[in-house]
């Protein structure tokens, strides 16, 4: 390591200012950054001091996700195994092709066979985010002579967690460079930005591709049509259209994730976990987590008592509203987004608040769109510095009170 970092130092004037490949400065900058601490580190006084720099704390995000990407695979394998099982056929495609010919079984009582599975559709859609979304990131640090930032590799993990298994990877690559440029690189790049780059790509997905982002299909890697014994219909779709739908469902299936839905936000419980990770290392707020409960929570009794006798969502209670679609996801790891979120402590409370009053909402009066975490989301991200300005300006008031006292 000590030959690499001197051969390193040899080399890095040629990319720095006035080096004869300054522009590739970010380039050299990032496999330089990968593998060791920043040289740009204050040395002297007076500044304050913390451990966590961003790559730590990018880096957290990632580690926390890990339990929604185990799930991601072993859910996808699950359900399109169960599927089959239940008379279903597989899908015409290559993950099918491969394990066919390598001799595998698609037994669904077999954790390892669902994960190893369940990888053949998540690693692809992992690895074209990460190669379209490294390209566009790459492109805008050249020209704007800047490096790359490791956030690009929390937004590549987020990414893919939030999509269907069976998305064509061309949709993929088109949203990922949609979010990381319309998300993000037009208002500056990372900490300029005010909407969040991986919600942004899902939501141009949705809204331009709603075959392949939304109804039954795009949930299970098999052809389940024509099937009267089993439904591919998330539970959220089924709560929407159907009434009662709910009573003869298992909230625990919902809770460890064995039902169908995008891949890495259907268990609560994996959620849950990277959600505590990011609480106790402050990476994310608890504040903001807690007030998309409380908002939620509230919410969902209001509609509980208004009740109604043509939408069936009205009698959705608020436990289920947690365990269904994306609300853990969005609640852990989108909404706790430091840049795109409200800053200030009491603003966290009131940002968190208005996503889980919004997603409740959303699910409730607009059926259609029964999902409603992501829109909730992106709303809240538009409002946030207003939140923000408020907060602080009720803080200078009091301030100004005291002194005047």
């Amino acid at each position: 390591m000590r030959f690499l970092r001197d051969k390193l130092d040899e080399v890095a004037p040629l990319f720095e200012k006035g080096g004869k490949y300054e522009r590739f400065w970010p380039v050299f900058d990032l496999q330089s950054s990968f593998l060791f601490t920043s040289g740009e580190v204050t040395r002297t006084a007076s500044h304050v001091r913390d451990s966590t720099d961003m790559k730590r704390l990018m880096m957290t995000v990632v580690v926390a996700l890990i339990p929604c990407m185990l799930m991601a695979c072993w859910n996808t394998g699950y359900e399109a195994m169960l599927a089959m099982a239940r008379g279903a056929s597989a899908l015409d495609t290559w993950q099918t092709a491969l394990w066919q010919w390598l001799g595998l079984s698609f037994d669904f009582k077999s954790s390892v066979l669902c994960i190893l599975f369940g990888a053949l559709y998540w690693i692809p859609v992992y690895a074209t985010v990460m190669i379209a979304g490294g390209i566009a990131e790459l492109i805008f640090a050249v020209v704007r002579s800047h490096e790359i930032n490791e956030g690009f590799l929390v937004t590549g993990a987020l990414l893919p967690l939030t999509l269907p298994p069976t998305i064509p990877l061309w949709m993929v690559a088109l949203g990922t460079v949609f979010g990381i440029v319309m998300g993000k690189e037009v208002f500056g790049g990372v900490g300029m930005n005010f909407l969040n780059p991986a919600l942004t790509a899902r939501a141009f997905l949705f809204f331009a591709y709603p075959a392949s982002m939304s109804g039954d299909a795009p949930w299970l890697a098999a052809d389940f049509s024509g099937l009267d014994n089993f439904s591919g219909a998330t539970l959220l779709s089924q709560a929407a259209s159907t009434p009662g739908a709910l009573d003869q469902a298992n909230w625990w299936s919902s809770f460890w994730g064995s039902v169908p839905g995008s891949m890495g936000e259907t268990s609560a419980f994996a959620c849950l976990l990277g959600a505590l990770l990011l609480a106790l290392s402050r990476v994310g707020s608890f504040r903001t987590m807690g007030g998309v409960v409380i908002g939620t929570v509230l919410m969902a009794l209001t509609f509980n008592l208004a009740g109604s006798t043509t939408n069936p969502m009205f009698a959705v209670p608020w436990h289920w509203h947690m365990v269904l679609g994306g609300w853990a996801f969005g609640m852990a790891f989108m909404a706790t987004d430091p840049v795109s979120s409200a800053f200030t402590d009491r603003g966290k409370w009131f940002y968190g608040f208005g996503i889980g009053v919004l997603v409740v909402l959303i699910r409730v009066v607009n059926p259609a769109y029964p999902e409603g975490m992501m829109l909730a989301i992106l709303f809240m991200n538009m409002f946030a510095p207003l939140i923000d300005h408020f907060v602080v300006q009720a803080n200078i008031r009091r301030r100004v009170a005291r002194g005047a006292a």
